[in-house]
């Protein structure tokens, strides 16, 4: 079983009230999202693992049980073309839950017209394959997101 973490701070919201059908609709996976706390702040790996994709908004982490998972910070912020996104590890690194990985201002990637929604998804997964998925209240960086089998 993996355990996912969450990557920030912020209130669990639940895929279904991410403001994009690909996430909404569960197509990338299962998983729940983030809507972050408006403040500067390090996104920190949810599992122990390998990053195997690294961009400035979104992040994979590949665990030693083959499970990836993708943190994606914010909707649309590929536009943003890395501004205001600081990586602090690169493709290829292995990284332990908790460990910050990208610095970035929610706040200054609402102020450019994105939402700052983060939806963190398990790859390749089935939703029967979570358990005890967080959609609702608030949570802060390491606190239990969902299990994963």
């Amino acid at each position: 079983m993996t355990t996912v973490t969450s990557p920030l701070a912020g209130r669990a919201i639940g895929l279904a009230a991410v403001p994009d059908p690909v996430f909404s609709g569960a197509m990338v996976g299962p998983g729940t999202a983030i809507d972050p706390a408006r403040e500067p702040s390090e996104v920190v790996s949810p599992i122990d693992g390998v990053v195997v994709s690294m961009h400035p908004h979104a992040f994979v982490v590949v665990d030693g049980e083959g499970h990836g998972v993708l943190t994606h910070l914010g909707i649309d912020t590929v536009q943003l073309n890395g501004e205001g996104f600081e990586l602090l590890v690169n493709k290829g690194d292995t990284v332990t839950r908790g460990q910050a990985v990208v610095r970035w201002n929610p706040a200054a990637v609402e102020a450019a017209g994105k939402s700052p929604i983060c939806p963190i998804v398990a790859l390749e997964a089935t939703a029967d394959s979570l358990s005890g998925v967080v959609d609702d209240g608030d949570v802060k960086a390491g606190d239990e997101l969902f299990g994963w089998r």
